[in-house]
């Protein structure tokens, strides 16, 4: 499957999962493509990354000197682990900051 195929299939499957009160699987499906997009764009600027991890994918955007601020931030509530109730310790959507993160790193990633 393609790269774009499997970042829309996420983004797709964390909806349908909040949608039906599932959130820690749209948390999930929320991080793998923020890590599909991650992949791909190191890639791009010729830093590929041979690791399945996702959180090291996203600990790499982290310490990426042109990216702004607020998208290693997005990148860094990416990698939150969630506290003994299942939830994050800060208030944030991580759907969001994946879209946000995969739009910024692919800008023709919906072509």
């Amino acid at each position: 499957m393609h790269w774009k195929d499997e970042l829309r299939r996420e983004l797709e499957q964390a909806e349908a999962a909040r949608a039906s009160g599932n959130e820690g699987r749209a948390r999930v499906c929320a991080r793998r493509a923020a890590g599909i997009a991650a992949r791909e764009y190191l890639k791009r600027i010729g830093q590929p990354v041979q690791t399945a991890s996702v959180l090291t994918l996203l600990n790499h955007i982290q310490t990426q000197a042109v990216l702004s601020p607020d998208l290693k931030q997005a990148a860094a509530h990416l990698t939150l682990r969630v506290t003994e109730t299942f939830s994050l310790p800060v208030p944030t959507d991580l759907i969001a900051e994946a879209s946000k993160l995969c739009h910024a790193l692919l800008p023709d990633w919906e072509e």
